[in-house]
């Protein structure tokens, strides 16, 4: 063990009880974000977000997120704690996100993080950008406690998952093909609406009827797998359909039936997962859970099974540097060990 994780090990055991001040960073993709908790209290939440300079290419350039969050970090960071009346000095613990995501993106704020708690002599945590999601219900939500299933759903991942403990979580199951919020990105494009598309196909689908009869994949399976790929290759054949007949797109009724259909095949393994877990709890992580009618779904079949349904507020559902300090707490609660300086990203880390 390293001198440093040693130091790090003895200022751990002094904790105890008391209401942690965290710093958490977040550059996994297209956002730069950072946050400052005092325990379960939000002090401040600062988020850089790209989307405006990468809506003309119609999704994520991986080099122009770098070096944006290369621009962008440090004078974040410095907003964070002025905002929440903090100095640097302070604070008991640094999180950031060091997987899964964009390599590049990633190694930013792991890089930054790193020598910032090398400066300050602070401990560091290497936080799973997918455990925060889950983690900032705890925020949201202080009432709630594990054992919860809870979904997962993203523009990178999808899955269920049974939250046994703060720091113990089993995927029960996970998307063959790609993740829901990918999905709704390629049938915004073919629509020819701007990025990001699930905003967008939320706001057009208002409009529209879900009247359009798409394949619905493992059907009569009992699985709690998700595939997204065929319901997307099968709205863009259709779209190519109507528009080398000359027919009119209906857009709205198309975004509609989707939406319709995605929403209904996510609460359904939300909520056979819970009766397989018997849990009384339900919860939403991740940015597709922003989208009104998976909650409301979500919601009105939790009231009819006589379960409690939890999910954050939209603020907090895209990435947040709330999220990365909210799973910091649960590490330190769990009895993480902080990470070390040889610390590497990983674009691949898997939620388990």
């Amino acid at each position: 063990m390293s001198a440093y994780l040693e130091r790090m090990k003895k200022k751990a055991a002094g904790f105890g009880g008391r209401e942690l001040l965290i710093l958490g960073i977040e550059s996994s993709c297209d956002e730069t974000a950072c946050a400052v908790l005092r325990g379960t209290r939000i002090l401040s939440n600062k988020i850089a977000s790209q989307i405006e300079i990468h809506k003309r290419f119609g999704g994520v350039v991986p080099e122009i997120a770098s070096r944006n969050h290369v621009l962008a970090i440090d004078n974040l960071v410095k907003e964070a704690l002025k905002e929440a009346g903090a100095e640097q000095e302070e604070l008991d613990a640094i999180g950031v996100t060091f997987g899964a995501g964009l390599l590049g993106a990633l190694l930013v704020g792991e890089s930054y993080a790193k020598a910032f708690a090398y400066a300050l002599d602070k401990p560091l945590y290497a936080v799973n950008h997918i455990r925060g999601h889950i983690a900032v219900n705890y925020i949201a939500s202080p009432e709630l406690e594990p054992p919860f299933v809870c979904l997962i759903a993203s523009g990178g991942h999808t899955a269920v998952a049974y939250v046994r403990a703060h720091d113990e979580v089993e995927i029960m199951g996970s998307t063959q093909d790609d993740a829901c919020g990918e999905a709704f990105d390629k049938v915004a494009r073919v629509l020819g609406l701007p990025y990001p598309g699930g905003p967008q196909i939320e706001k057009l689908a208002l409009s529209g009827s879900p009247s359009i009869a798409l394949p619905v994949p493992f059907k009569g399976s009992d699985t709690l797998d998700f595939s997204f790929s065929g319901i997307k290759t099968a709205v863009i054949n259709y779209v190519n359909m109507l528009k080398m007949k000359g027919n009119v797109l209906p857009a709205a009724d198309i975004a509609a039936s989707f939406q319709e259909l995605v929403t209904d095949i996510m609460c359904d393994r939300l909520m056979r997962a819970s009766a397989a877990r018997g849990c009384d709890k339900v919860v939403i992580a991740g940015g597709v859970g922003a989208n009104k009618c998976l909650r409301a779904k979500v919601a009105r079949e939790a009231e009819r099974r006589g379960i409690k349904a939890f999910y954050p507020p939209i603020s907090l559902c895209t990435d947040n540097g709330v999220m990365i300090a909210a799973q910091t707490l649960s590490m330190i609660k769990a009895g993480r060990e902080c990470a070390d300086f040889d610390l590497d990203a990983d674009a691949d880390l898997r939620i388990e």
